[in-house]
């Protein structure tokens, strides 16, 4: 039963999005119906759909408002579930006040109010009963179907499907523990305390891997439109300084919050931006961070080699793929989204074409990209939820290219820039007598990446079977011969076979 659904739910939400009626008669699950069946399925179905829910430009509003409530509306623990988990955690004189009916419930846990004998009000998130027992089952199913259709994918394809099922399998055991989210957030709160965004206070003493407790914080959702606009809230300013707040996180401190959905983000009356569930934070990986920069300083001048370039830096298109197409297919796809007479739908249906077309291109996605994407993909779509036509290329653009100076380690003013760059002449200069030194000793040497090294290996691998085949065939030219001289024609046609695909190699 719950492999069937399981297969439903990836059947239905590739129809809505292709917006196509059926495959072979199969129709999409209704709104309710594929709402349902994500409850069903739990929490690691959860995460993925959160990230489809902030779409605006994928589901009409029926889907859009079922899918939404996947963020915090999800059952709660039943009463033997939440005492049992409640006892583990607290004693029963903790707190002055227990609301046991919780205010949000979410995938992993769910949050309660309460009061400390202070009489502080406080947020308690409670790990639900045996999630972690849970998600280790959804693991090992995610790992049947991935080892089930191995075979049937290319060998990029491949790769990619298994760095993703490596990465979601690991931060989604670290979003179970309760702990881990704790030190996350000290964390994210001391890196980012000038950043100008609100963040819970943790209240350590009352703590532990089965429960978070928090200061209290008020605001309304991100994607509580009418409650925005009723206490006039600019909201162009929100999506600025959000998209502002990322870019500093993966591009300047690489250190970042990667499941901003809208229950995650609040706004108060004051305009100010409130960031919540700190279960899935990510370190972005210098090289990764520079390739980054480096697509946004092309994306903006349009520069498509350097764009595949730095694509292929960070791993999402193959080192071996060829430039011309590439170029063309990113060249297309540029168009498309910096078009602004385009509806989010018409620029989503020319991308899917596109994409269609492009089915033989060597596209990959490493474990360093699938957050940062996923990311994007957020905070693109909450920027749908405010801004007609909003979309990545023409909107968010600007707003990360006035960040690149300052991502490559530029200070606010010319004069601290200018310091900076004094400050590390010594080294450089340490650098460059060092490398004349080993290149008049011949000890110059050539770093290469992985992906590079996994081309290199591949190629030579199969490079060796297809020598070894001929090797092979010309061998048994000489077999048989020694076997029987009368078949020296299919000798010479087995030896001439061999010797033709070595040398049109």
């Amino acid at each position: 039963m719950r492999v069937v659904r399981v297969f439903m739910f990836l059947l239905s939400i590739y129809l809505v999005i292709k917006k196509k009626k059926s495959f072979f008669g199969i129709k999409p699950l209704g709104a309710k119906e594929l709402k349902e069946t994500i409850t069903y399925l739990g929490a690691s179905f959860v995460k993925l759909a959160q990230v489809l829910a902030t779409r605006a430009d994928f589901f009409d509003k029926e889907y859009l408002q079922e899918l939404k409530e996947l963020h915090d509306q999800l059952p709660p623990m039943n009463k033997a579930e939440f005492n049992e988990v409640y006892s583990k955690a607290f004693r029963s004189e903790t707190f002055l006040s227990f609301e046991k009916e919780p205010i949000a419930s979410a995938s992993i846990g769910q949050v309660h109010v309460a009061y400390t004998h202070k009489e502080q009000k406080v947020a308690v998130k409670l790990r639900r009963l045996n999630i972690e027992q849970m998600v280790r089952a959804d693991i090992k199913i995610i790992n049947f179907f991935n080892t089930l259709f191995k075979p049937l994918l290319s060998h990029y394809t491949k790769n990619s499907i298994e760095a993703v099922v490596s990465e979601f399998s690991k931060m989604i055991l670290q979003e179970v523990s309760l702990a881990q989210e704790l030190k996350n957030l000290q964390k994210f709160s001391s890196v980012y305390k000038d950043a100008g965004i609100k963040f819970p206070t943790p209240l350590v003493q009352f703590c532990s891997d089965d429960a978070l407790v928090m200061s209290f914080e008020e605001g309304f959702r991100f994607d509580d439109k009418e409650n925005i606009l009723k206490h006039k809230v600019d909201f162009n300013s929100i999506i600025s300084k959000l998209v502002d707040f990322y870019t500093t996180q993966m591009l300047i401190k690489g250190y970042f919050h990667a499941d901003p959905h809208p229950g995650n983000l609040l706004v108060n009356k004051e305009g100010e931006l409130i960031l919540l569930d700190f279960g899935m934070v990510k370190t972005v990986p210098n090289s990764s961070r520079v390739a980054i920069i480096e697509l946004i300083k092309a994306a903006n001048e349009q520069d498509y080699e350097r764009y595949i370039a730095a694509s292929k830096k960070l791993g999402t298109v193959a080192y071996e793929a060829p430039v011309a197409e590439v170029a063309e297919f990113t060249s297309k796809m540029f168009e498309i989204f910096s078009n602004e007479n385009l509806s989010s739908e018409s620029m989503q249906q020319l991308a899917f074409e596109v994409l269609e077309s492009t089915r033989g291109l060597p596209f990959k996605l490493p474990s360093d990209a699938i957050y940062i994407l996923r990311v994007s993909a957020i905070v693109e779509g909450l920027g749908t939820t405010y801004i007609e036509n909003f979309n990545g290329i023409k909107d968010i653009l600007p707003i990360l290219q006035k960040n690149i100076p300052r991502a490559l380690g530029a200070k606010d003013s010319i004069i601290e820039t200018l310091i900076d760059e004094i400050k590390e002449i010594p080294f450089f200069a340490k650098d460059f007598k060092s490398a004349l030194k080993k290149i008049s000793a011949n000890e110059l040497q050539v770093e290469l990446s992985l992906d590079q090294l996994e081309w290199i290996k591949r190629d030579l691998k199969e490079s060796h079977k297809s020598n070894s085949l001929s090797f092979v065939f010309m061998l048994l030219s000489v077999f048989i011969l020694l076997y029987d001289k009368e078949f020296a024609v299919l000798a010479v046609g087995f030896f001439a076979f061999g010797a033709i695909r070595i040398l049109n190699k």
